[in-house]
């Protein structure tokens, strides 16, 4: 049998193989479309503007296509998402930094769980708020670059200049996020089940352990 308690400093005890719910099914699909059309954007650029690829691949009409409509379509998930209450929920989290939060980043033992972090820690909470806003920028430029015509020749020159430099940002924060996630297996598994085990929960994001808990107790129990 599984089951939680307090702990005297006000935590949470638990089980090891106790699990709890972390995504709803809707906000793991605006995560996997985003990653999907994120990944055709980046994998096309480079066939699109790495001499070698572009030399083996060919097909450049097509990659451009792909690229494209792939980069029109990223803001959509996101869109959609925002049907889903639980989806907007964690928007507002993301949207807050807490004094917690910079005592995270301060902390040489941010991993655990002293720091009182919620259910997203301030590196997760800066990554989301750069994809979102590269998204945005990405849309705007690539617009620009895609139906040229109606722009004066320094806007061209300014959106390729952004364009580009953001495409090597986000290529670097897309090979850390995959770092990153590549060594935290649980976490991996939370955005592919939906679910993560109690004592992942205490130890990474101890006050959303909690918040969960005591949603638990009252019978209001939200992802």
């Amino acid at each position: 049998m599984s089951r939680s308690e307090p702990t005297p400093e006000g935590g949470v005890g638990t089980t090891p193989n106790r699990l709890v719910p972390r995504f709803t099914p809707a906000e793991r699909w605006v995560h996997r479309a985003v990653a999907v059309l994120m990944g055709i954007c980046l994998l096309t650029a480079a066939g699109l503007y790495v001499g070698p690829i572009a030399v083996l691949i060919g097909r450049r009409e097509l990659l451009k296509t792909l690229h494209v409509y792939a980069g029109l379509a990223l803001p959509l998930p996101i869109v959609f998402g925002l049907l889903s209450r639980a989806f907007r929920a964690d928007l507002s989290r993301f949207n807050r930094f807490t004094p917690a939060d910079w005592s995270w980043l301060r902390s040489k033992d941010r991993r655990s769980g002293r720091v009182p972090i919620g259910k997203f820690n301030p590196g997760q909470k800066l990554n989301a708020a750069f994809v979102a806003g590269a998204i945005l920028v990405m849309v705007g430029t690539g617009i620009v670059l895609g139906w040229p015509d109606p722009w004066p020749l320094w806007v061209r020159q300014g959106a390729t200049f952004v364009h580009d430099w953001l495409a090597a940002a986000v290529v670097l924060i897309v090979a850390g996020h995959l770092w990153f996630a590549s060594n935290d297996p649980v976490a991996r598994s939370g955005l592919r089940t939906g679910m993560v085990p109690m004592d992942w929960a205490v130890r990474e994001h101890p006050a959303w352990a909690r918040e969960h808990e005591t949603g638990s107790r009252a019978g209001t129990v939200d992802p």
